[in-house]
């Protein structure tokens, strides 16, 4: 008796060389000339006409014998099939985390699907957006995010002053020369807010998912590992096709 990882590990190579055999059998019953044969024997009209040899060409392939090759393959293809999937339907095992069962029983069909479905949410969470950690960050309940705290900046404004460099005389005017000052007219007061997380919860989160993807292998290592009984159904399904 088989364990089901045993079936599943000649199972690949079973298909391949049924889909190489059939192909070829398809491909040769496509040629008619090696299908077709003739037998032609030459008799002249009088004893004195020209003598000829006789031709032949022989049949190289008979239908039948493809059939009958096609189903030798086919059956053992079948019969390796059936003995998996009916395995598949007994093979159970418990995915279990830190001594707690997640998910009692789970058959390995079910557990090949959480498998891919925690390699795409490992993508997911490893992607999830983080804190940008030259700032500090508080959870601010009543915007429901996170918020830094308040910083006051100054606001500035640009105010044109007057240098007299030279007084007024009788005969020349002031030399006055514009110049501008940054004066204080405000303040600014800012408080940045973001829906990212911060990097401890993400990394918490890919230990979780990495955790998980772990157990379900073991899973479906151990489920795997269930015996399985010997199907014999091909032959009766191309039986009844060929038969």
């Amino acid at each position: 008796m088989a364990k089901l990882n045993q079936v599943i590990a000649i199972e690949k190579g079973v298909k391949a060389k049924a889909h190489q055999e059939i192909t070829e059998a398809h491909q040769q019953l496509q040629k008619p000339s090696i299908l077709a044969g003739i037998s032609r024997t030459y008799r002249p009209k009088d004893e004195e006409g020209e003598q000829l040899p006789p031709e032949s060409t022989r049949v190289q392939l008979k239908a039948d014998d493809a059939i009958r090759r096609t189903v030798d393959t086919l059956v053992e293809l079948f019969d390796i099939t059936a003995t998996k999937e009916w395995a598949n339907c007994e093979a159970r095992a418990d995915v279990v985390v830190d001594g707690n069962v997640l998910v009692a029983q789970a058959p390995v069909t079910y557990l090949l699907f959480l498998e891919k479905q925690l390699v795409d949410l490992h993508t997911f969470v490893k992607k999830l957006p983080v804190l940008d950690a030259s700032e500090s960050w508080l959870f601010d309940a009543s915007a429901d995010c996170w918020a830094t705290e308040a910083v006051q900046t100054a606001k500035t404004k640009k105010i044109p002053r007057n240098h007299v460099k030279a007084e007024a005389t009788e005969k020349h005017p002031a030399q006055v020369e514009v110049y501008y000052e940054d004066v204080v007219v405000g303040t600014w007061r800012t408080v940045k807010f973001s829906g990212a997380l911060p990097a401890k919860r993400v990394n918490e989160l890919l230990a979780r998912v990495e955790k998980l993807q772990q157990a379900v292998k073991y899973a479906r290592e151990e489920a795997n590992n269930a015996k399985c009984d010997d199907k014999k159904v091909g032959r009766a399904v191309l039986g009844y096709l060929f038969g």
